[in-house]
C-alpha cells in the first residue's frame, strides 16, 4: 500500500493509484473524487486521471487509477486478468441479473443438491460464449445497453468469447452460492450468475460482487478515500 506522500509533480508524471472502490458507489464518482483532491490539495488546474475497468455500483473492490502520463498504460491493465468472490442466490432472475432491478421470475431449487452446484461450475471452465447483460455500459449502434432497457426496447445482444480459468464454489448455504472467479477481460459476472441459474434448471442472479485481484494488484494494498487524503501534499 501507498504510504510516502504524493508531490504534484508526480501526479503530472504518473501515478498508479489502487483503490478499494465502496459499495454504492460508481467508477467515474471515484475518479472524479480523486481528480477533485489532487487539484485542490496540489493546485493544478487540470490533472488526468482514468480508471482501469469499470466497476458497477453494486460491487465492491480494487480499482486501478492511473494520474497523468499513466494514463496510456489504461488499456495495459484492463486487458490483465481479474479475479472476484461474490455472491449468486438461486431461485430467481432479474433483469439487470444483479440486485439493481427487482425479480421477475422465480423458480423451484428443491431439486439442486450441491453436487449439482459443484458440477455446475465445471461446466464454465475454459473459453466460453457469453453475452453481455442489456443492463451494461456497452454501446450499440452509438447507445448505451442499458438506455435500450430502461426504454423497455428490445434489443439484440451478440455473444463473445470470455475465459473463465478458475471457477469455485467456496460455500453452499440454500439458496445463496458463495464463490470465487478467476476470468479474462471483458467477462461479466452478472452473466455467468444467469448462466449458472440456467445451468442448474433454475433462476439465478448475483447479489454480492468484490473484485479482489487484477494482474499482479491485490485488493489488500488498495486505499480508501480517507487514506488517500493522507497522502496528498
Amino acid at each position: 500500500m501507498q504510504t510516502k506522500s504524493i508531490t504534484p509533480e508526480e501526479f503530472k508524471e504518473g501515478q498508479i493509484l489502487l483503490f478499494d472502490k465502496p459499495l454504492g458507489w460508481t467508477s467515474f464518482q471515484l475518479v472524479n473524487k480523486v481528480r477533485w483532491l489532487i487539484r485542490k490539495s496540489c493546485n493544478i488546474k487540470k490533472i488526468k486521471v482514468g480508471h482501469a475497468g469499470t466497476l458497477d455500483p453494486l460491487a465492491s473492490g480494487l480499482l486501478i487509477l492511473c494520474t497523468g502520463k499513466f494514463t496510456k498504460k489504461i488499456d495495459e491493465y484492463q486487458a490483465q486478468e481479474k479475479e472476484y468472490t461474490g455472491t449468486f442466490t438461486l431461485g430467481a432472475t432479474t433483469p439487470s441479473y444483479d440486485m439493481e432491478t427487482e425479480a421477475n421470475k422465480t423458480f423451484g431449487v428443491d431439486h439442486i443438491s450441491e453436487e449439482n452446484i459443484f458440477g455446475a461450475a465445471l461446466e464454465f471452465i475454459g473459453e466460453i460464449d457469453q453475452v453481455p447483460p442489456v443492463f451494461s455500459a456497452l454501446k450499440k449502434e452509438g447507445k448505451r445497453l442499458y438506455e435500450y432497457a430502461r426504454n423497455g426496447e428490445e434489443v439484440v445482444i451478440p455473444s463473445r468469447k470470455v475465459e473463465i480459468r478458475e471457477f469455485e464454489i467456496t460455500e453452499i448455504r440454500f439458496p445463496e452460492v458463495d464463490f470465487r472467479v478467476i476470468c479474462s477481460k471483458g467477462t461479466y459476472i452478472r452473466s455467468l450468475a444467469n448462466d449458472f441459474g440456467k445451468t442448474l434448471g433454475t433462476g439465478a442472479y448475483l447479489s454480492s460482487l468484490r473484485r479482489t485481484k487484477i494482474g499482479g494488484f491485490i485488493v489488500e494494498d488498495s486505499l480508501d478515500i480517507a487514506s488517500f487524503e493522507n497522502l496528498l501534499p
